[in-house]
């Protein structure tokens, strides 16, 4: 390697800390678009509340302008992303307990039957049991 190159600060191909740090940050920046967008494009085609043509126009808009298209869509329709993907996670929630066959009466049960064995507290399982019963 050349003496003069490495008495500057530079690399193999003149590449430095600084540059490699601001390609950095580009690659972090594109990556959470990436993210972004698949999350606003699996929110907009789950939603049943919106027509067919609605979703095209959404869709051409972040197609033509993706960062304007997603922010807008984010800034438009992020409470309803938040209820929805609230409800799905419950559903998902639902749906694996009757798979599996939790049921909130054997759980109490269970409540019941560590608490006499001494293995929680009485404030421990009013806690707990106030959480099966909540939902």
């Amino acid at each position: 390697m050349d003496t003069a190159t490495v008495e500057r600060g530079m690399h193999i191909g003149g590449v430095t800390f600084g540059t490699f740090l601001v390609d950095l940050l580009f690659i972090f920046l594109f990556i959470m678009w990436i993210w972004l967008a698949i999350t606003v494009m699996l929110d907009l085609f789950r939603r049943h509340d919106v027509s067919g043509v609605a979703k095209a126009m959404w869709v051409i808009l972040i197609v033509v302008f993706p960062y304007i298209g997603i922010f807008i869509y984010l800034l438009t329709q992020s409470g309803g992303m938040a209820r929805r993907n609230a409800q799905q996670a419950e559903a998902a929630r639902d749906q694996l307990r009757s798979i599996v066959g939790f049921s909130v009466a054997d759980e109490i049960a269970k409540l019941d039957k560590l608490k006499a064995e001494g293995g929680i507290s009485e404030a421990e399982f009013k806690t707990l049991r106030g959480r099966l019963v909540a939902g």
